[in-house]
């Protein structure tokens, strides 16, 4: 069986617990810190970025270590503290292998899940606080033969106030159960929307595994997604299918807006991750494989909310794929610059076979720089990337470090600090956090010039109220360092 084919049937995620391991060198205008090692005993496997909290730390889960899987904070600066550990209960009802990433409501809790473990062994939905006290909000396969999925993708906390999430497998639709897609309240009240392969040869796509399985929230209210596999074009995928982009409204009307390899030798690309909103409104995106180049180089591309895909970059356009391979996550830059993203291979790098991994940075209209190349030294099988405040990103690798247990690493790239809102949106009159460095001493906070009342809990937070006659735009805080705008716009509902 073909590598291509042999990702089609077992899911990426599998696929990357053997990629092999990474190196590290940096382009003279980056500053590339490693700052954990993992070695098991601190965890093992980090799984995706690390999330800001309101104390400006940093947190982020393993997939493994001394138990199936552990909650961890981490300084800026790189001082880690394993808060709570997986499956420390009978038969793992707090969960096992949380294998997506954490995010944060407004009282600066943290959602994610577990991809097996709680009561009924399918999975969970946790909230955890910052000192590690963990709730269960729901247990998958709780209805007859698993008809609310199992084994979860990463959370969403839409406009409504209520998350959103995918499956990867069982769902309404049986044996042929490959993923569903749901909203639950805070409260831990689950609605399934969708059961994927409700449509003839799954042509709506399946597969939904936590790398391609979060949802984006478009302009227009409604979310958007990928599946790995599946879709109406089987290419070189043969019956299996190269994957989907889709839209799903709040009601769960479902439509599918793109089906990848479209064209002869997969030019725009298989095997989608998902998809985040660029501060144009449109979505970009990675496949894992295909493009212009070689089959298994992989692009990024931009699509549209109507379905209309421009593939912006396919990599492998270097020789020996020094320019990466196999691109996962991106993540926008503050004040919605360009975009930068990481490769699980290629790179400058011979350590590794395949070359161990890059960093990089791309522009909306698709020139891209190499911005550091792994080696096993500093980590491999990079799990993407998030920018704190301080301007600077960080990010994970799977593999690597020194005892193949993946890292935790820093770039800067000379990016200014900036806030963040914690919601992204809210109603006139409701409360917000906004996110920071070196918050003391704020003089004042608008919301897209309209000025706002405000207290400073710490260095790190600021608590606000939306002020009557904001609109969407900018938040700023003006500090004694100066003022600091927000990374995206702040969305007055």
């Amino acid at each position: 069986m073909s590598f291509p084919i042999w990702k089609c049937a077992f899911s990426k995620l599998l696929r990357i617990l053997v990629f092999g391991l990474a190196a590290a060198i940096s382009s003279p205008a980056q500053t590339f810190t490693t700052l954990v090692i993992f070695n098991g005993s601190n965890g093992s496997s980090p799984e995706l970025r690390p999330v800001q909290g309101v104390d400006g730390n940093l947190y982020g889960v393993t997939s493994f270590g001394v138990s199936q899987g552990s909650f961890y904070r981490m300084t800026p600066e790189g001082v880690l503290t394993t808060l709570h550990n997986f499956c420390v209960q009978i038969t793992c009802l707090d969960g096992a292998l949380p294998l997506s990433g954490l995010i944060q409501d407004v009282a600066g809790n943290l959602y994610g899940t577990t991809t097996t473990g709680g009561a009924n062994k399918g999975g969970t939905v946790f909230k955890i606080t910052i000192q590690g006290e963990l709730t269960t909000l729901y247990t998958f396969c709780s209805q007859i033969a698993c008809a609310d999925g199992s084994n979860p993708n990463g959370l969403l906390l839409a406009t409504d106030g209520n998350f959103y999430g995918t499956t990867m497998i069982d769902g309404a639709n049986g044996v042929y159960g490959v993923g569903t897609i749901f909203k639950m309240t805070p409260q831990g009240v689950l609605t399934t929307l969708y059961s994927f392969c409700s449509q003839p040869n799954c042509a709506d796509g399946y597969d939904s595994n936590a790398s391609s399985g979060t949802l984006t929230e478009g302009l227009d209210g409604n979310f958007y997604g990928t599946t790995d596999v599946g879709g109406s074009n089987a290419g070189i995928c043969l019956s299996v299918g190269c994957g989907t982009a889709y839209k799903i409204t709040p009601q769960g009307k479902f439509t599918t807006l793109y089906t990848f390899c479209s064209k002869a030798n997969c030019p725009d690309g298989i095997f989608p991750y998902w998809l985040m909103r660029g501060a144009d409104g449109s979505f970009y995106g990675a496949t894992g494989e295909g493009g212009s180049n070689q089959l298994t180089g992989g692009t990024i591309f931009r699509l549209t909310a109507t379905g209309a895909l421009t593939t912006l970059y396919s990599f492998c356009a270097e020789a020996n794929c020094a320019d990466g391979q196999e691109p996962v996550y991106l993540v926008q830059g503050a004040g919605g610059a360009n975009f930068y993203g990481a490769t699980l291979s290629g790179g400058s790098s011979s350590i590794c076979p395949g070359g161990c991994g890059t960093l990089f940075e791309i522009t909306s209209k698709g020139t891209l720089t190499s911005l550091h190349s792994f080696d096993r030294a500093d980590g491999s099988s990079v799990n993407g990337l998030t920018q704190a405040t301080n301007g600077t990103f960080y990010g994970t690798t799977y593999r690597g470090g020194g005892y193949t247990d993946g890292t935790v690493f820093s770039l800067a790239t000379g990016l200014p600090p900036f806030v963040e809102t914690l919601p992204q949106f809210g109603k006139v009159g409701s409360r917000i956090v906004i996110l920071g460095t070196d918050l003391t001493g704020a003089t004042s906070v608008s919301f897209h010039g309209t000025a706002a009342t405000f207290s400073v809990i710490s260095s790190s937070e600021i608590r606000a109220v939306v002020p009557q006659g904001a609109t969407t735009g900018a938040v700023v805080v003006t500090t004694p360092g100066g003022a600091l705008s927000s990374n995206v716009v702040f969305r007055v509902k």
